[in-house]
């Protein structure tokens, strides 16, 4: 009884209205990140009836990497008062752990401004891109949402490969492009070479360009008014019936999955029951913001504007990204959505113990709703049990999952060969008629067929453009060579620079070609590539051996005539990685029964004749003899592990020379 009345008395002092300092206090008493949600309820809702569509400009800023893209957003974010003004203010919109510690943006984040022009007020969304080819596939996205592009170029570095690929998305998409030459407080800047480089490649005029340093804030203020003078406002009406795209949605514990959408039509309030045109899934609007970065909520969203929604949708297959929302009873045509991501590179993803299976699927949903470029197939290894087969951009792009699934959900996993989807012509009627068609993909080398059952294989080409200063030309070129790539075009951007365009086989790029053509060019060359189909090759599949069994995560799909160096590299490269046993290791490179190059891992041993003084030499070789014995039962029983890290340190090749 006297337990009961304590509680009873602890609930009533907790219900009790009380100042935010005291013990007590309900708001006090919630985890930090409960504190902002219950505080943002108490926010003062915005009215966003006051911005017609006219005055509303939808725009990305695109750039190579580290062309500053982060930084204009950040002064752009303050000009406005969106923020206040700090020396802690770099790289606000970089939100997650491994942006701040690669100092890269992964993902696309929008962040909407408020800005008085000529007595006008207006509302600019802004969204701020990744820059690394592996993350392309968010700025196409972020593009959807968007009338026009700030198109960010390094005074110092002028355009890179990646520039002219975002230059195209942006023109393709038929957006308005201001360009922006960014760092012209750096001592080596050269604005009017670049501005040579923007009207020939480019085409736009010279003085189109607007000279800024978003470090200083030097000229940022004309960024703004450009934007607002040649970004067109979103084509809609607010009368229309509501039209709202999914562009991005992440998983939020406590509500639910939280969707960035933009409306092309119509209205959206608290309290309206709205209607997912893919899940067919009814759901009523909870609450309805912008960001600016964080959550604001407001009283409606209207057409033109870009914000968020929360509508109780707690599986995160729910919330799928290119989804059109509508009103229930008025439906509407759905949006087009988006081209989803073709995968280049395919990994297996094992949970480290398997108890852990159900706790890493759900991590994997919530990460790849907020990461939908990921395709993700069920997997099972006779090593590491059961698994997901796992279809990335690139594979920076799957180091970043990766440290994502450990830094937000504590997951550790192991992470198998990366490897690229190849495809195999069938000859052999039984396998067409087992696999339906005549032509299948191969994503884990375990599915290669044999030789005889197929009349080709074919293996997937890109076409890559790089970027570089002329005096590395010869070394980069022998690279190339090197990796079975054919020159395509060659093109002199200046007097100083050289775009070339190669067709690749992807397998050669994509480990660790980026590496050697950084190492090779003092990190001046930059790199992009774009799907150019698949064509024949000659393809073997190659296993790795240790003390004749085959490691399963160490397979791969190789061309014939890189086989025998290719083997040679991964038996040397495990042999430094695998620790020395008690006992003997052969590691071997294996063509079907063939064995193409081998290393031994010696055994520790331990010196069993140092005991003996002199004596006969028969009492020597027994201890030998017993010795030999013991070691090569403890062959027999023994297993041999890879440690977890040593699959892409095993597979990355040295730097060429």
């Amino acid at each position: 009884m006297a337990l009961a009345g304590r509680t009873a008395a602890w609930w009533a002092r907790l219900r009790s209205p009380c100042p935010a300092a005291t013990p007590f206090c309900l708001a006090a008493r919630l985890p930090a990140a409960g504190r902002r949600r219950y505080s943002s309820r108490g926010k003062e809702k915005l009215d966003m009836s006051i911005y017609p569509v006219e005055s509303i400009r939808n725009f990305s800023i695109i750039a190579h990497v580290d062309h500053g893209k982060s930084t204009l957003a950040d002064r752009l974010l303050e000009i406005t008062g969106t923020i206040s003004k700090t020396d802690h203010n770099k790289q606000v919109l970089d939100k997650l752990q491994v942006e701040r510690e690669r100092g890269i943006t992964v993902k696309a984040q929008s962040a909407s401004l408020f800005y008085n022009h000529e007595g006008i007020n207006y509302l600019l969304n802004l969204i701020d891109t990744p820059g690394h080819v592996d993350f392309s596939y968010e700025v196409s996205r972020s593009l959807s949402a968007c009338q026009g592009v700030i198109l960010v170029v390094d005074a110092n570095e002028g355009i890179q490969a990646q520039t002219v690929a975002n230059f195209y998305l942006a023109f393709e998409a038929q957006l308005s492009i201001i360009p922006v030459i960014n760092k012209i407080d750096l001592k080596n800047a050269d604005p009017e070479r670049v501005e040579k480089q923007i009207e020939k490649l480019f085409d736009i005029p010279t003085d189109e360009c607007i000279r800024i340093s978003a470090k200083k804030g030097t000229n940022v203020e004309k960024v703004l008014q450009k934007v607002i003078e040649k970004i067109p406002p979103p084509q809609c009406n607010t009368a229309d019936p509501l039209k709202a795209l999914v562009f991005d949605s992440t998983f939020d514990h406590y509500r639910g999955v939280v969707a960035n959408v933009a409306l092309f039509g119509g209205e959206i309030a608290k309290g309206n029951k709205i209607v997912s045109a893919h899940t067919k899934k009814r759901y009523e609007v909870s609450e309805v913001g912008i960001l600016t970065p964080d959550e604001q909520p407001t009283h409606k969203l209207y057409a033109g504007q870009v914000g968020y929604l929360i509508a109780g949708m707690k599986e995160v297959t729910e919330a799928q990204i290119g989804d059109t929302l509508f009103l229930y009873k008025q439906p509407v045509e759905p949006l087009p959505g988006f081209k989803s991501a073709k995968p280049m590179v395919f990994a297996g993803m094992y949970p480290v113990d398997q108890t852990e299976y159900n706790n890493l699927k759900s991590a994997l949903e919530r990460l790849t709703l907020n990461d939908s470029s990921v395709t993700v197939h069920r997997d099972s290894s006779l090593a590491l049990g059961a698994g997901w087969r796992l279809g990335f951009l690139g594979l920076l792009h799957m180091e970043v999952f990766n440290q994502r699934l450990e830094q937000e959900y504590n997951m550790s996993v192991i992470l198998t060969a990366p490897t690229v989807p190849y495809k195999a012509v069938l000859s052999s009627a039984k396998l067409i008629k087992e696999y339906g068609r005549d032509e299948i993909t191969i994503i884990n080398p375990a599915q290669f067929p044999d030789k005889l059952s197929v009349s080709e294989y074919l293996e997937p080409t890109i076409l890559g453009t790089i970027v570089t200063p002329h005096e590395y030309i010869g070394k980069i070129i022998a690279l190339c060579q090197d990796r079975r790539a054919v020159q395509k075009d060659m093109l002199y951007i200046d007097e100083n620079r050289v775009m070339l365009k190669y067709l690749f086989p992807l397998n050669e790029i994509v480990l660790d070609f980026y590496d050697a053509l950084k190492s090779l060019s003092s990190g001046y060359a930059s790199f992009d590539y774009e799907d150019a189909g698949y064509q024949a090759a000659d393809l073997i599949k190659m296993d790795i051996l240790l003390n004749g069994n085959p490691v399963e995560e160490l397979s791969t799909i190789i061309h014939n005539d890189k086989a025998y160096a290719t083997g040679k590299l991964l038996c040397e490269r495990l042999k430094e990685a695998i620790p020395r046993q008690l006992f003997e290791i052969a590691i071997q490179a294996a063509i079907g029964k063939k064995i193409i190059a081998r290393e031994t891992l010696k055994a520790y041993r331990k010196n069993v004749v140092a005991k003996c003084y002199g004596g006969d030499i028969t009492r020597r070789m027994k201890l030998l003899k017993r010795q030999a014995e013991g070691k090569r039962l403890m062959r027999k029983i023994g297993n041999v592990e890879v440690p977890r890290d040593a699959f892409i340190r095993v597979l990355k090749r040295e730097t060429d020379k």
